[in-house]
């Protein structure tokens, strides 16, 4: 038997004083109230009531523990109900894991809506490159793009994300134009890569992967600068299209080598758990889904068959 619900009966039979009451309040039979009581008082190891055969009244044991048990269940009563609201209705902290490139695109904006649209809910951002272990380091999702190398964890896709090389239209006059994904090593690039990794940009070529290693002018292990850079005119980016969409636009970066570039590139939301997820995290990941595919066509790619 649940303590719980053994404190819950004691505290009946004490308000009511009597087991019969107590058993019709709580739609149980005085038998199986009397043993209730019972079980209480052998698991504490002291008698909680005094009983004659017309009346029923606490022991010094039984007050104390009717004094403090009171403020207990309330707590748990009130925690209670926030658990079932939070299943049910959009609340409380989320934490969500992003790259440092993806603040750059319309990700934050479509987190402010959401938080707009859900405003009992809140977000701890963990903005970072490295890929977090979801469980390990609490995280709720993840918003990746590329790769899930991880098969334990469940993969949502939100959307397909639009890549382009480019540079500004000095730039390509001074150094030319390049025909081909591996005349870029002797380019001046601008590039992003971790601690510990080659840098290299991933193209396809006849289907295939085609890598091609870099001596990159400015290795960054994140992209912030690297914009800045290009549209001095010194180098070479790879991002994602709606990083640079309106300079790209204003034509103050050009786009070369479209063919060489991956288009199945998607952005995913992964999580740990299929089940028993919060009401919170469950809007979140349908907003995502719902509001990302219309951002496609922005993102430099056509909408999925």
């Amino acid at each position: 038997m649940d303590s719980l619900d053994l404190i819950q009966t004691f505290r009946e039979v004490a308000r009511r004083g009597s087991f019969s009451a107590a058993a019709r309040a709580l739609d149980m039979s005085p038998a199986n109230v009397s043993k209730y009581v019972a079980a209480l008082e052998a698991r504490f190891g002291v008698r909680l009531f005094n009983r004659t055969t017309r009346k029923v009244s606490l022991t010094d044991a039984g007050q104390l523990l009717y004094e403090r048990s009171g403020p207990v269940l309330e707590l748990v009563q009130l925690t209670t109900g926030e658990l079932l609201e939070r299943a049910t209705r959009p609340s409380g902290r989320l934490t969500l894991s992003a790259s440092h490139p993806l603040m750059q695109t319309p990700v934050p904006a479509l987190l402010g809506r959401f938080l707009a649209q859900h405003p009992a809910v809140s977000l701890q951002l963990h903005i970072t490159n490295r890929l977090v272990d979801l469980v390990e380091e609490g995280v709720d999702v993840a918003l990746r793009v590329g790769p899930i190398p991880d098969a334990g964890i469940i993969v949502r896709k939100l959307m397909r994300v639009g890549f382009s090389v480019a540079a500004t239209p000095a730039y390509w006059r001074a150094h030319g134009t390049p025909a081909h994904p591996r005349e870029l090593a002797a380019h001046r690039t601008l590039s992003m890569s971790l601690y510990g990794q080659a840098p290299a940009w991933q193209f396809v070529e006849n289907g295939r992967p085609l890598a091609v290693p870099l001596h990159p002018l400015v290795d960054a292990t994140d992209i912030a600068p690297l914009l800045t850079m290009a549209l001095q005119d010194l180098g070479v980016v790879f991002l994602a299209t709606t990083a640079i969409a309106r300079h790209l636009d204003s034509g103050a970066l050009v786009p070369v080598l479209a063919d060489y570039v991956p288009k199945d590139v998607w952005l995913y939301a992964a999580y740990a758990q299929r089940r028993h997820n919060s009401a919170a995290l469950a809007a979140l990941l349908a907003f995502m889904e719902r509001e990302t595919r219309a951002l496609e066509p922005l993102a430099g790619v056509s909408a999925p068959p």
